[in-house]
């Protein structure tokens, strides 16, 4: 039997914190900066979490269920 891969794009774009949960990076923060604000700028640093509606289908690319 062949072992099964990961997908290869979810396994840069998600990681899996300690407890569990799905982190991702925010999107719209790679060009047109000048029009959004400095605060809005600053929330998109922080790692967002994997809505729960999506992290069944996360968890499948990632082999993790």
């Amino acid at each position: 039997m062949p072992k099964v891969k990961t997908n290869s794009s979810a396994k840069k774009r998600f990681k899996v914190t300690g407890t569990g949960k799905i982190q991702h990076q925010k999107s719209f923060k790679r060009h047109i900066l000048t029009k959004k604000s400095k605060k809005r700028k600053r929330n998109m640093r922080k790692d967002g979490t994997v809505a729960a509606s999506h992290v069944d289908f996360v968890k499948r690319l990632l082999r993790l269920k």
